[in-house]
C-alpha cells in the first residue's frame, strides 16, 4: 500500500469516527447519562460490535466525547479570557462562559460528569467497571492545567509564579465545577448572580496582581 492509499484510508477512518461521535452526541443530548451503547449504535445505523471496534468500550467512547467537548469549552474559555475588556469583566465572562455551556447542554454535562446515573439503563454489561472518577477527573485536571498556563502567561505573581498559577488554575476549575454542579441541580439563583458571587470570591489577590511584562495581560 502506497502513502496516498494510507492517507486516504486514514481520512476515511477519521471521517467515520466523526460521524459516530456526532451520532453519540445526538443520543447523549436526548438521553444524558442514560445513553447506552445500544442506542448510540442504533442512531449510527451500525451494530454494537462495530461501535466497539472504533472505541473499544463505553470508556473509550466517553473519552472521545469528553475530548471533543472539552476542546470546544477550552476554546470558549480562552476567548473570554482574551476579550478586550478590563480584568474583572473578563473574569466574570470566563465564569459565565463555563456556566452557560453546562446550562445549554445539561444532558451532555451529566453524561460527562455523572455517567453512573445511567448505569441501570439496560446496557449494564457495557457499564460494568465504568469508574466515574477515572474518566471525569482527567477532564477537570486538563482544564486546571490550561487555566494555570493562561494565568502564568498573563500575571506576575512574584516568586513562585508557576506554582501559584497551578494552585489557582486547579482551584478555580474546582470551584467552577462544584458551584456549577450545585447550581445546575438546584437553580437557587440566576446565572448572573452566581457569576457575581464567584467573581467576588476570586477577586482579592487577583485584582492586585500585576500583568506580566511583555505578556498578553489579564
Amino acid at each position: 500500500m502506497d502513502t496516498t492509499q494510507r492517507t486516504e484510508q486514514q481520512r476515511s477512518a477519521d471521517r467515520r469516527r466523526r460521524e459516530l461521535l456526532e451520532a453519540a452526541d445526538r443520543v447523549v443530548l436526548r438521553d444524558g447519562p442514560q445513553a447506552s451503547m445500544n442506542a448510540i449504535a442504533a442512531e449510527a445505523g451500525i451494530t454494537k460490535p462495530i461501535l466497539y471496534r472504533h472505541f473499544g468500550d463505553k470508556g473509550g467512547l466517553y473519552a472521545a466525547l469528553a475530548q471533543r467537548h472539552t476542546d470546544a469549552l477550552l476554546a470558549s474559555l480562552r476567548a473570554a479570557l482574551d476579550a478586550p475588556a478590563d480584568r474583572r469583566e473578563r473574569v466574570e465572562a470566563t465564569l459565565d462562559t463555563y456556566l452557560a455551556a453546562i446550562e445549554a447542554r445539561p444532558q451532555v454535562y451529566r453524561f460527562l460528569m455523572h455517567p453512573a446515573e445511567g448505569s441501570q439503563s439496560g446496557d449494564q454489561s457495557a457499564d460494568q467497571g465504568f469508574d466515574v472518577g477515572k474518566h471525569s477527573a482527567p477532564l477537570l485536571r486538563r482544564m486546571g492545567e490550561e487555566l494555570a498556563t493562561v494565568i502564568e502567561e498573563r500575571l506576575d505573581l512574584g516568586p513562585g509564579t508557576q506554582q501559584l498559577a497551578r494552585v489557582w488554575g486547579h482551584g478555580i476549575v474546582g470551584m467552577m465545577h462544584a458551584a456549577g454542579d450545585w447550581w445546575l441541580g438546584e437553580r437557587p439563583c440566576s446565572r448572573a448572580e452566581l457569576v457575581r458571587g464567584l467573581a467576588d470570591l476570586l477577586w482579592g489577590r487577583l485584582a492586585a496582581a500585576g500583568d506580566k511584562v511583555g505578556g498578553p495581560g489579564f
